[in-house]
């Protein structure tokens, strides 16, 4: 053995530090989908299920945790066995995870919210086609680890759903008088000629509502122009 070769194997071997679970850098990756990289507003994905299901708070807000269950999860999963699946059939096998995992989210609405289901419909099947969850595979849980992956997923479901319980909050209240099934509008104010506004029932409006808010969010953060 050489000097230089013992030299190097009398070093003490520097231990790697474990980056913590809830660092700064895995903060922001719950935190970046609220404004600078919320999946509907900035990356105008989900907007179909945005518009279906804002007419009241609560399918909105049983749908958002649908979606961050799925998403949060099937993430998990597919960094879990990213290393061990063939590029070539990646999107079938990550379908595969969608699929299973909104199989169990919809037999759970309706043993237990089966008003809420029914009220959702279809849409909870089409999480399988929801365009954030499969972006996110894609361009994150393929290439990072499963905590990250996790986090990423969870931080995504809930930029999703701010907006959609933001939109149908002020959809229900304008256009039924009425927040989570509650009434707000109180009844003089019928007395007095007030009438509920039946066009905030429509998607039109939810669309509408979805525009204003990206309109201020870029507005109030000018590095967001032209993101999308």
């Amino acid at each position: 053995m050489s000097p230089e070769e013992a030299t190097i194997e009398k070093q003490p071997k520097v231990k790697e530090k474990k980056e913590a679970l809830f660092s700064k850098k895995n903060k922001r990756l719950i935190s970046d989908p609220f404004d600078d990289n919320n999946p509907i507003t900035i990356q105008v994905l989900g907007i179909c299920s945005a518009l279906a299901v804002t007419v009241q708070v609560k399918p909105a807000f049983v749908m958002t945790l649908s979606v961050m269950a799925v998403l949060a999860f099937s993430n998990l999963i597919i960094a879990l066995i990213r290393n061990g699946i063939p590029t070539r059939v990646r999107m079938i096998v990550q379908l595969i995870v969608i699929a299973a995992l909104v199989i169990l989210v919809d037999q759970v609405l309706k043993a237990f919210v089966y008003d809420v289901s029914k009220q959702l419909s279809v849409y909870v099947g089409l999480i399988i086609t929801n365009c954030i969850i499969m972006g996110r595979l894609e361009a994150y849980a393929m290439n990072n680890k499963p905590w990250q992956s996790f986090l990423d997923g969870i931080g995504n479901g809930i930029g999703y759903g701010v907006i959609l319980i933001a939109v149908a909050a002020f959809r229900e209240v304008f256009g039924a008088g009425t927040f989570y099934g509650y009434r707000v509008i109180p009844q003089f104010m019928y007395d007095l000629g007030y009438e509920n506004n039946g066009v905030m029932l429509t998607p039109a409006a939810a669309m509408f509502l979805i525009g204003i808010i990206i309109w201020i969010q870029r507005s109030r953060n000018k590095k967001l122009i032209d993101v999308s």
